[in-house]
C-alpha cells in the first residue's frame, strides 16, 4: 500500500502547488476564445482551427485567398492558426492603436521560424534587448553615415549597368537576379566592409546560401507539420537549413573577427576615422565597425550579438531593396510616360554629364521619390507585419484579448479605397503633398510605424533612388508581362513567382 499512498501523496501535493495556476490558465484561455470567436471568420475546426483553407493552397495563391477572406469577413475578422488566434486588420484606424502603442512591441511566433540564423536581432527581438539595440544601432544610420555610403551605391550601380548593357537591345530577359546581385554586394560592403562580388560571381557559395536559406524559411514556415524542431532537422530541407546556417554564421563570425584586429591593430578604437586619411586605410564606416566601436566603449555587445545583427542586415537590407526596385522598374515599364518624366527629372538634375550622384542628387529626385513610395503602395515589400498584443484591445465594438496575434496586412491596407480612391491603378500623384496631408498617416506603412518602424528607412531609399537613377539614365525599360501574369507572392518579402521580364533599350 506504501507506493499507493506515496502516489496519492504526490498527486495532491500537485494539485495542490499547481492546481490553482492550471485553473487560471484554463480560465484565461476561455474568456479569449470566447472574445475572439466573436469576430467573423471561417469556421474553425478542432486541431487544425482555419489552417484548412492554406495549407494546400500554393504560396503563389496565398494573397488571392487573403482577398477573398477580407471581402467575404473584413475589414476586421479572426482566424485560428492551430490553437494559436489571429486577428486580420486592413483599416488604419485599426492597427494603428497597436502598432503605435509601446505596449505591443513584441513581434508574434510569426518570426520564430527566423531565429536560428538571426537569432534576436532589431527584426526579432523584443522586451529590453530591443530596446537597448535599437537605442545603440540608430546613430548608425546618421545622414553623415548614410552619405559616406553613396560611393558604394555608385560603384555597384555602374557594375549593375555594365552587366546590363550585355542584355540589352535584345530580347525580354528576368532581370530580378540582376537587381538581387547588385542589392546584395552593396549591403555586403555597407554591413560587413567587405566585398563579395555577387555581381561578378553569381554562383559563389555565399550568394546561393543566402537565396537558399530565405527560400527555406518560407518553405518551413508554410508547412504546419514542418514548425518542430525534431521533424524540421530530420527532412532534407532541415539538413540542407544547417549548413545553410553553418556557411552563412560562419562567414560572419570570420568577417567579425578579422575586422576587429584590422580595427585594434591599426587605429584607437576611439577615434575610428571615417575619412581617406584614415591611418588603416578604411574610408568609411561599416555598420559592423559601429558595432566593434559601441561593443569595445561598453562592452554589452558580445560578438554573438553583432552577428545577429549584421545577419539581419543582411538578409533586411539586400531582399526588400531588389524588392522595391524590381518591381518599380516593372511598373515604369508599363507606364513609359511615368518613366519620360523620371528621365527628365534626372537630366535637369544631370544634364549630358556622366557623373555619378552625390547624396543633393538623390535627395533632389522628387518625382521618382513619388514613384517609388507609389510602387511600394501597391508592391510592399513586407506585405504583412504581424504582433503580439501586450493587453485587451478595443477594436469598435469588440475587445481582441492580450495574448492575440495581431496581423496587419499592409497588401491590402494600402489598397484601401477610403484612403487611394482608385486603388489599382498606378499613380504616382497620390504621394503628392496635398494628398499626403488629407490622408490618414497610416494609411501608407511600408516601412511599418511607430516605435518598431524600419530603422534602415533612409538607407533603403537612398540605395533605391541610386540604382534607378543609374538605370534609368542608361536605358528604357519595356515590360513584356501584364500584371495580372506576374504574381506577387508572399515569401519573407513580396517576390513576382516567375520573375521580372523586360526588354532594354539604350539611350542614345
Amino acid at each position: 500500500m506504501e507506493p499507493l499512498v506515496l502516489l496519492v501523496g504526490v498527486a495532491v501535493a500537485v494539485t495542490f502547488l499547481f492546481g490553482g495556476h492550471v485553473a487560471r490558465l484554463l480560465t484565461q484561455r476561455a474568456r479569449l476564445r470566447r472574445q475572439v470567436d466573436r469576430l467573423p471568420g471561417p469556421t474553425a475546426f478542432p486541431v487544425l482551427g482555419t489552417t484548412h483553407h492554406f495549407l494546400l493552397t500554393p504560396r503563389a495563391d496565398k494573397l488571392k485567398m487573403y482577398n477573398e477572406l477580407i471581402k467575404k469577413y473584413g475589414p476586421v475578422f479572426r482566424l485560428w492558426t492551430t490553437s494559436i488566434p489571429d486577428v486580420i486588420l486592413t483599416k488604419p484606424q485599426h492597427y494603428e492603436a497597436i502598432i503605435n502603442s509601446p505596449k505591443h512591441l513584441e513581434k508574434s511566433g510569426f518570426y520564430k521560424f527566423m531565429f536560428p540564423w538571426l537569432g534576436t536581432g532589431l527584426v526579432t527581438s523584443s522586451g529590453q534587448k530591443w530596446h537597448s539595440h535599437r537605442k545603440m544601432i540608430t546613430p548608425a544610420f546618421h545622414l553623415s553615415i548614410l552619405d559616406s555610403f553613396i560611393e558604394v551605391f555608385a560603384d555597384n550601380c555602374a557594375i549593375l549597368v555594365d552587366k546590363l548593357a550585355r542584355r540589352a537591345g535584345g530580347s525580354g530577359f528576368d532581370i530580378f537576379p540582376y537587381i538581387t546581385r547588385c542589392a546584395l554586394d552593396i549591403i555586403c560592403e555597407t554591413a560587413m566592409g567587405v566585398a563579395i562580388h555577387a555581381q561578378e560571381n553569381a554562383d559563389s557559395e555565399y550568394v546561393r546560401t543566402l537565396s537558399d536559406i530565405v527560400e527555406l524559411t518560407a518553405h518551413r514556415r508554410e508547412r504546419i507539420w514542418l514548425h518542430s524542431d525534431f521533424v524540421f532537422y530530420n527532412t532534407s530541407a532541415g539538413r540542407r537549413y544547417k549548413k545553410c546556417l553553418d556557411i552563412l554564421q560562419g562567414f560572419t563570425k570570420e568577417v567579425i573577427q578579422k575586422r576587429k584586429a584590422v580595427l585594434s591593430r591599426e587605429m584607437k578604437i576611439d577615434h575610428v576615422s571615417a575619412d581617406e586619411d584614415s591611418p588603416c586605410g578604411i574610408k568609411k564606416k561599416a555598420f559592423l565597425d559601429l558595432l566593434i566601436e559601441i561593443a569595445s566603449k561598453d562592452g554589452k555587445l558580445s560578438d554573438e550579438e553583432i552577428r545577429e545583427e549584421v545577419d539581419t542586415f543582411m538578409f533586411a537590407g539586400h531582399d526588400t531593396t531588389a524588392s522595391c526596385v524590381s518591381w518599380t522598374m516593372f511598373m515604369m515599364g508599363h507606364h513609359p510616360e511615368i518613366q519620360e518624366k523620371v528621365f527628365v527629372e534626372l537630366s535637369e538634375i544631370f544634364g549630358d554629364s556622366q557623373r555619378r550622384p552625390t547624396m543633393k542628387d538623390l535627395q533632389g529626385m522628387k518625382y521618382l521619390d513619388r514613384v517609388i513610395k507609389e510602387t511600394l503602395r501597391l508592391y510592399p515589400a513586407v506585405p504583412m507585419i504581424q504582433r503580439t498584443l501586450g493587453e485587451d484591445v478595443r477594436i469598435d465594438d469588440c475587445v481582441i484579448p492580450a495574448g492575440t496575434n495581431a496581423i496587419i496586412m499592409i497588401y491590402f491596407a494600402h489598397r484601401n479605397p477610403e484612403h487611394f480612391p482608385d486603388p489599382e491603378q498606378f499613380d504616382p500623384d497620390n504621394f503628392l503633398p496635398e494628398r499626403v496631408q488629407g490622408r490618414h498617416h497610416f494609411a501608407f506603412i511600408p516601412f511599418s510605424a511607430g516605435p518598431r518602424n524600419c530603422i534602415g528607412k533612409r538607407f533603403a531609399l537612398l540605395e533605391v533612388k541610386a540604382m534607378l537613377a543609374f538605370v534609368l539614365r542608361k536605358y528604357k525599360i519595356r515590360s513584356l508581362e501584364g500584371r495580372e501574369a506576374v504574381n506577387p507572392m508572399p515569401a519573407l518579402v513580396l517576390k513576382p513567382l516567375h520573375g521580372i521580364t523586360v526588354a532594354l533599350t539604350p539611350r542614345t
